[in-house]
């Protein structure tokens, strides 16, 4: 009897904002193998699928991007993600390997636990876990209230409660790393990569090998095929929900907004840097109409650093509808946000 070797499957994991769905798309476009992707979004609107779907590459086709956009993986993964996974594997030509972006709050754990469930056990492995951090963000102290104060603090006490629900869900996410791609190394100074260096080491209790890179730019023959086998190594993967019955993110929040068409791709990034300056706002994304364009714009937001690019045109004759997903932690002032962009 032949026995079918498993699909590996390889699970992005990182932080709101910090270049997993740009090292996706990197990979959809230099991968030699026939890839399937399950993309996941915290809220009810899909904005990374849209990107990846843009790429237009013969081995990943846009049937084959599935996006999951009403729930963090995490808290889904019997509703959403099983299904997914098994309406890939079970079509006529399957892929050779799956690549899975999980949201930029989902914990990655419970993600990889299931892949013990029994309905895909004996058919998927996880080649992987691959964390992308935001080199910047963290340098800048985005995880942390007082990042230098909660090191002396980890150190001192190691039963240290973790009361800032972003620096949870950042360690969360690198504890649970095969690979560590320290991301956006050109926006750090060295002392910045040192001091962000030396965080990470701290809060493993392995050893994880980490790249620096640039926009997601690493050799695709250094994500794809670690073997790992993640599945079989959880005990090596720490939690801070460990002992949680549950996981939610009742400490975030996210809504969307409606964008007309502005005159200028400078005068929208205006606005979402006052807005987020204002208050405090973890992540934007979406896209807009610019006067007299054909194409679309694309605005990512990272707190108050914008990068914005026009991605593809417009479908013929369907309304060019802007829109913005904007998250935060709960209780953001949504309306003053709104005013800000649309007035």
């Amino acid at each position: 009897m032949t026995t079918l070797a498993k699909v590996p499957c390889t699970i992005v994991t990182g932080f709101l904002g910090a270049g997993k769905t740009t090292l996706v798309r990197h990979v959809l476009e230099n991968a030699d193998r026939r890839l399937a992707v399950i993309v996941n979004e915290f809220g009810d609107v899909g904005i990374d699928g849209e990107i990846l779907k843009s790429c237009g590459v013969e081995n990943c086709p846009e049937d084959a991007i599935v996006e999951l956009a009403n729930g963090c993986l995490c808290c889904t993964v019997a509703d959403d993600f099983v299904p997914a996974l098994k309406s890939l594997l079970d079509r006529p030509n399957p892929p050779e390997h799956i690549v899975i972006e999980t949201s930029g709050l989902a914990l990655p754990k419970p993600l990889v636990k299931a892949f013990n469930w029994p309905e895909i056990a004996s058919r998927v492995t996880v080649d992987g876990v691959i964390a992308v951090v935001d080199g910047a963000a963290v340098a800048a102290g985005r995880f942390a209230d007082d990042p230098a104060a909660v090191a002396r603090q980890r150190a001192e006490d190691s039963s240290l409660d973790h009361d800032n629900p972003l620096e949870e869900v950042f360690e969360d996410q690198i504890l649970c790393a095969d690979l560590i791609l320290l991301n956006k190394a050109d926006l750090m100074t060295d002392a910045d990569r040192k001091s962000v260096i030396g965080e990470i080491g701290k809060v493993l209790p392995r050893a994880v090998a980490l790249v620096e890179t640039r926009h997601g730019q690493v050799p695709v023959k250094v994500l794809l095929g670690l073997g790992a086998a993640a599945e079989a190594d959880l005990a090596a993967r720490p939690s801070h929900h460990d002992l949680e019955g549950e996981h939610d993110h009742e400490d975030f929040d996210t809504f969307i907004v409606d964008l007309p068409a502005y005159a200028s791709p400078q005068a929208l990034v205006d606005r979402m840097v006052k807005a987020a300056e204002e208050h405090d706002v973890l992540r934007m994304k979406g896209f807009v109409e610019i006067d007299g364009k054909p194409m679309r714009l694309l605005v990512q937001g990272v707190g108050a650093r914008i990068q914005h690019q026009f991605d593809r045109r417009w479908p013929d004759g369907a309304p060019r509808r802007g829109r913005l997903v904007v998250i935060g932690q709960k209780g953001f002032d949504q309306a003053g946000i709104r005013a800000i962009l649309l007035g």
